[in-house]
């Protein structure tokens, strides 16, 4: 049996410092790429002269600055294989993701989306500061919609998709700016079943900028995802709706709570209180943490 194809479409836009470590990382795959895509959203810098030294490995798109869906949308619109496998320009891959990510879709041809566990790490030391361990498969859009646990992993680099899947849900909802991942899984999820790969198969690198600790943007694209989501022909998926907007009023305050601003905090944690009550376990951790942070500064 012949191997499906895989596409792999990197964004990116002004990570010519790292988006070289980034190729090198697929190009060192066990499975055959038939492509690699870059989509330059509009950088500045020499990100053009870095993907040129790669030669015709890599195919190079240029377009004007339109966000990162509008670049993973046309990568993929560009591409041509049976599988498309997203990364992004400050991450890198295991040697073995895509074999092994290509193997649990050939376990169930109901899969649409395939994901894998990943390591944070600081961009400075290369030290861990994060394991993202916990992930879950199968029919998982009620758990992704409930908003209150792990289900999909770090979509930006560690998802595989079938081209089929793709097209179905007609790709990145380019209005969003944060939560543009969520979204995209979730969609997917609705109409196929989730496979994970339980190993750590992506290093993601954080350095202060990534784009998830926006929280007025994740507040404001969050909401946008659930009207969304809440608006589906599927009456049984309303059951969720109160419990759903609790857990994401409890994870705003929680990310308001970690930047520092105090007054977001209340708001959020007094809705999520009255919308889900039954997370009261999470909410007695708030003072203690707040407490914890006080005794740190004054040491």
């Amino acid at each position: 049996m012949m191997n499906p194809a895989v596409s792999v479409v990197i964004p990116t836009y002004n990570y010519a410092r790292f988006i070289s470590q980034t190729i090198e990382s697929v190009l060192a795959q066990t499975y055959p790429i038939a492509e690699i895509i870059v989509v330059d959203d509009g950088s500045t810098d020499n990100t053009k002269k870095v993907v040129a030294a790669f030669g015709e490995k890599v195919c190079y798109i240029e377009q004007e600055k339109s966000g990162v869906c509008a670049a993973r949308n046309n990568g993929a619109k560009q591409s041509s294989g049976d599988y498309i496998a997203f990364l992004d320009a400050d991450d890198v891959w295991l040697s073995e993701k895509i074999e092994k990510q290509i193997a649990k879709f050939r376990e169930d041809q109901q899969i649409g989306l395939v994901h894998c566990r990943m390591r944070e790490f600081d961009t400075e030391s290369g030290e861990t500061v994060r394991l993202h361990l916990e992930g879950e498969e199968g029919w998982v859009g009620d758990e992704l919609l409930l908003y209150n646990k792990t289900v999909i992993i770090g979509p930006g680099g560690t998802i595989v998709v079938s081209r089929e899947a793709f097209e179905a849900v007609g790709g990145f909802d380019t209005a969003l700016k944060v939560g543009e991942d969520w979204d995209f899984c979730y969609r997917i999820a609705r109409k196929f079943k989730v496979g994970f790969v339980r190993e750590i198969l992506v290093d993601y690198r954080y350095h202060g900028k990534n784009s998830s600790l926006n929280a007025e943007e994740m507040e404001r694209s969050m909401k946008i995802c659930f009207e969304k989501a809440f608006n589906a022909e599927d009456k049984n998926i309303l059951q969720f709706r109160r419990k759903a907007y609790g857990n994401l009023h409890t994870q705003l305050a929680s990310l308001y709570f970690r930047l520092g601003n105090y007054g977001q905090f209340r708001k959020h944690l007094l809705k999520g209180f009255w919308l889900a009550p039954g997370n009261f376990n999470r909410y007695i951790m708030f003072p203690l943490r707040w407490l914890k942070r006080r005794a740190n500064i004054k040491q």
